[in-house]
């Protein structure tokens, strides 16, 4: 008799649907355990924001309407009750905690699987706040019954932070090509940097803030320009704009740079870009430096922790930098704007694509 695979119930438990990484990640998971016959809940703190749109047909959306962990912790365990679930997914740290708590106290037999997606160790949290954290992660993340890393790095970081042991933790990268992404690529661009004068763009996306250290890029490209004409865009928005903009004027550049804010297609941008620039201090795994090479568009990334090295293997399939080195980032930049480029086979992207990640995922709900 053929054997058929249970198709049981899986619910993602996460803050909101704002556009974010792990909001991004949690709808691509829904819309591949869906595809393959399992029903999906998304279990929400508040089901609100622009990604609530992209929600794929056919999965139920829980509701909890508020901002309160306590309540969220309340709400969860009457949810796990009525529900009953097989496995509870979450991404985030507070989420993955109530997860737990819930469980043990609801004694419910759904498996809970906690996502890790960035170095907990340089999280930025007054020192108190920190100890708590690491105590907390420390005693209850091994009561879950998988964790996942989103990266090799992001779980030497939780091994070396905490104490888990890495038997314990599952690398998983995230899903990050998919067939809308390409069909997003391949839509016209809206910019005029992107005319018919042809003169090279330089792209760089992500929030405005700290960690993505636009502002090391923003001094790479004045160096790259007073050789090579050309323009820089990036596309974001947050806390940064204005130390961003400051700088732009005082290099002069004015004419040759564009903070056009969020965009809800780089996809068309990173097609059409001459290089793609990652500048961060510090990443868990940088979907966009995955995106830009399914796009097609050559890439120059800092080698900071985690990820940049591990996506582009050890600098085969892109060029690696040191971290806030304007210098080596422009010396990148002209390497690949001369022509040469590093780019992966097709074969090395099949690590990112839904169809490989969702089996990996099942291996971790089915232990």
């Amino acid at each position: 008799m053929e054997n058929i695979p249970e198709l049981y119930r899986i619910a993602l438990f996460f803050h909101n649907f704002e556009v974010g990484g792990a909001e991004r990640v949690m709808l691509q998971l829904a819309q591949g355990f869906t595809e393959i016959g399992h029903p999906v809940d998304l279990v929400m703190a508040r089901a609100e924001g622009p990604l609530r749109s992209e929600v794929p047909s056919g999965v139920r959306i829980f509701d909890f309407n508020t901002k309160k962990p306590l309540v969220m912790f309340v709400k969860l365990m009457q949810y796990l009750r009525a529900e009953k679930p097989k496995v509870l997914l979450s991404p985030i740290e507070v989420t993955s905690v109530i997860a737990i708590l819930a469980k043990n106290i609801t004694r419910v037999s759904t498996r809970v699987v906690v996502r890790i997606s960035t170095h907990l160790s340089l999280n930025k949290r007054a020192r108190l706040k920190k100890i708590i954290e690491r105590i907390v992660v420390s005693k209850l993340y091994p009561q879950a019954d998988g964790i996942v890393a989103v990266s090799q790095g992001v779980a030497e970081d939780l091994v070396s932070y905490t104490g888990i042991s890495f038997d314990n933790i599952k690398v998983i990268y995230n899903p990050v090509i998919s067939d809308s992404l390409l069909k997003m690529a391949a839509l016209p661009v809206d910019h005029p940097f992107f005319g018919d004068d042809q003169l090279p763009v330089i792209l760089g996306v992500g929030r405005l803030s700290e960690e993505k250290d636009f502002s090391t890029l923003i001094r790479a490209f004045d160096i790259v320009h007073r050789k090579v004409p050309s323009r820089l865009v990036i596309l974001g928005d947050g806390q940064k704009r204005s130390e961003l903009e400051n700088l732009i004027r005082s290099s002069a550049l004015q004419a040759a740079v564009d903070l056009p804010g969020f965009e809800t297609n780089p996809f068309t941008y990173l097609k059409r870009a001459s290089v793609f620039v990652l500048s961060s201090k510090w990443e868990g795994l940088p979907n966009v430096l995955i995106q830009a090479l399914a796009c097609d568009c050559p890439v120059v990334s800092t080698d900071c922790r985690s990820g940049p090295s591990e996506i582009l293997a050890e600098g085969q399939y892109g060029y690696l930098v040191p971290v806030g080195d304007a210098n080596a980032m422009a010396e990148a930049i002209e390497a690949v704007l001369a022509g040469d480029i590093r780019k992966p086979p097709k074969s090395w992207l099949e690590q990112y694509k839904l169809a490989t990640v969702i089996p990996q995922y099942k291996v971790v709900f089915d232990v």
